[in-house]
């Protein structure tokens, strides 16, 4: 008589991974963003740029030096850090204040998902408005000689990532993070960043240069923190940014602040 063994139970289905990259949750975050207000601020600092660099290349004819001073000064020193101020508080700070915040956290979404997808579109909007005005403006100051134009809109996009992080956590850490991104934007980036030596090499402004320094000719973009150091700070702000704002979301779950 022959006898069969029982057939082992099917193994229970793996659950999904999540993925990093939630549609419905960066459509809210686009709609925000670019909502009334906040879009008045994010084209009018562009327009400025060009404006300016349109006025300056007719009346001045720029050289290589005007071009540099208005680029880096104004375009990387104030123009990109408050867009990145406006996209990185603006993606989740405004559903922190109003209390929104708690419908989206009871959706079954992770927090690491709603925290990257912010951030992928709050660098999104920042390298749009930032980057690419800061490319025109520098084809218009001086045709692009001896790479400037690019290296300085390099420069720009890679700042954005740095910013959008950074600005992004200050939304999810106190309800005046427009007021604290300001006064990192304006005092410490373009002020002490600038001026005091120990600073610089704790300025995302510098960190930035240092990539756009290699990209254009030599000696056209200067920064004082070396490529290695400023890779290592970008890629460490960027990480570490990210990873304690989802931490601090998920604080506001547990905690049951709005």
């Amino acid at each position: 008589m022959s006898t069969t063994t029982p057939a082992a139970p099917p193994a229970p289905p793996r659950a999904p991974k999540a993925a990093l990259f939630h549609p419905t949750v960066a459509r809210l975050t686009y709609r925000a963003l670019l909502g009334r207000r906040r879009a008045l601020i994010l084209f009018a600092l562009p327009t400025l740029l060009v404006v300016l660099a349109i006025a300056v290349r007719a009346l001045a004819n720029a050289d290589d030096s005007t071009a540099g001073g208005i680029l880096g000064g104004f375009a990387l020193g104030t123009m990109v850090p408050l867009i990145g101020v406006i996209a990185g508080t603006g993606a989740i700070g405004p559903e922190i204040d109003d209390g929104s915040v708690v419908y989206l956290l009871a959706k079954p979404v992770t927090r690491p998902t709603i925290i990257f997808t912010k951030l992928l579109v709050a660098i999104g909007v920042t390298v749009v408005f930032s980057s690419l005005p800061v490319l025109l403006a520098g084809y218009l100051l001086n045709g692009n000689s001896q790479q400037m134009a690019v290296g300085y809109a390099v420069a720009a996009a890679i700042a954005s990532v740095a910013y959008s992080a950074l600005f992004l956590l200050f939304g999810t850490l106190t309800r005046h993070a427009v007021v604290f991104g300001l006064v990192y934007a304006l005092v410490w980036e373009a002020l002490m960043g600038t001026l005091i030596p120990g600073a610089k090499t704790l300025s995302v402004q510098q960190w930035a240069l240092a990539v756009g320094q290699r990209v254009a000719a030599e000696g056209a973009i200067t920064s004082d923190v070396g490529l290695p150091t400023a890779i290592c700070l970008l890629v460490g702000l960027t990480v570490v940014a990210t990873w304690y704002a989802g931490r601090r979301l998920k604080s506001l779950t547990l905690t049951g602040e709005e």
